[in-house]
């Protein structure tokens, strides 16, 4: 999961060798037998549970928002690194840190089992994989900020298909907040020139964010957001292992530029560790639909980002979108 478009690949450089990090084994038990000791289910999310959600239950999700906004100031630094090689290496190192975190909490991350792994491999395939390999190709035929409203476009799929895996349906209030929000999003990122093929690489891109979160909502009640985190982030740091040996040889993670690694770690331990556990527990608390509503946070995060940075200060067409995602983010999670 990230919100901003990442560096040109590299052609000749190396991939780390990644996957299930080796304290794996010792954090992750075994698939639970039916009614032993399987986790309980979680409490229904609030789309079922009342009319309002708290601003306890979506703090988790702005500040995950937030880190994938300020991710913009880091892949700036990855402009000439072996982008596949700094992805798996990214991912395997956030696999370890999960895992630490979950044994230091006591925190139990079970393996998956049947069909659960399926959906494991959904949300590593699309929303980290095939997002980051979209974005790659998708630079190439479009300014940047075309896939950026491409991404602005997900909380009206997450309001459509978040209450529908959890068996209800849709709001039309929910639907309308979701307008609001995409329409504020674009207006924070903009609109850019593209080609055909940069109009079918931004509908990838939308797919596999949306895929992110979509595809976890059916493990979230058993797995939880660390056991999601956890096993996403190892199966998507093999896939990126492979890339990375295949387009830009084995030995590119010893070729990493020092502020590289250094935006890898950041990317790693904020953008992912973090900020993957603080968001799916929000989808799990509030659900899908409600929870999208704050992706339209992440441009902003990273608007005002690239202000503390030294960037231009926003125009005023900016401005107004911030209003509109702060207007749809009041109907959506408001009390009515």
């Amino acid at each position: 999961m990230a919100y901003v478009t990442p560096p040109r690949q590299q052609p000749d450089a190396p991939a780390p060798t990644a996957g299930v990090p080796a304290s794996v084994d010792a954090a992750v038990g075994p698939a639970a037998p039916d009614g032993v000791s399987a986790p309980a289910p979680s409490p229904p999310p609030a789309e079922r549970a009342g009319p309002g959600v708290s601003v306890w239950d979506t703090l988790g999700g702005v500040g995950a928002m937030v880190l994938v906004g300020s991710s913009i100031v880091a892949s700036s630094s990855l402009v000439t690194a072996p982008l596949f090689t700094a992805q798996g290496l990214r991912y395997a190192m956030a696999a370890g840190l999960l895992v630490g975190a979950a044994r230091l909490s006591g925190r139990r991350v079970r393996l998956p089992h049947g069909v659960e792994w399926l959906w494991l491999a959904a949300v590593a395939g699309a929303g980290l994989v095939v997002f980051n390999v979209a974005l790659v190709h998708g630079v190439e035929h479009a300014e940047p900020a075309v896939l950026g409203v491409a991404i602005a476009c997900v909380p009206l799929l997450l309001a459509l298909g978040g209450p529908l895996l959890d068996g209800q349906r849709p709001a039309g209030r929910l639907l309308g907040a979701a307008a609001l929000v995409t329409v504020g999003a674009a207006m924070v990122e903009g609109f850019g020139h593209t080609d055909a093929a940069g109009l079918a690489w931004a509908a990838v891109v939308f797919a596999g964010e949306a895929g992110f979160t979509l595809f976890a909502v059916p493990v979230l009640r058993t797995l939880g957001p660390y056991g999601v985190s956890v096993h996403t982030t190892w199966m998507a740091a093999g896939a990126f292992a492979v890339l990375g040996v295949v387009t830009e040889g084995a030995g590119a993670v010893t070729d990493l530029p020092g502020r590289a690694l250094l935006a890898t770690v950041y990317l790693a331990v904020a953008v992912t560790a973090v900020a993957f556990v603080l968001w799916y527990g929000c989808v799990q608390r509030v659900g899908a639909g409600r929870a999208g509503l704050l992706t339209g946070i992440a441009p902003i995060a990273a608007t005002v980002g690239g202000v503390v940075v030294g960037g231009p200060v926003p125009a005023l067409t900016v401005w107004l979108g911030v209003l509109v995602v702060a207007v749809g983010l009041a109907v959506g999670l408001g009390r009515r």
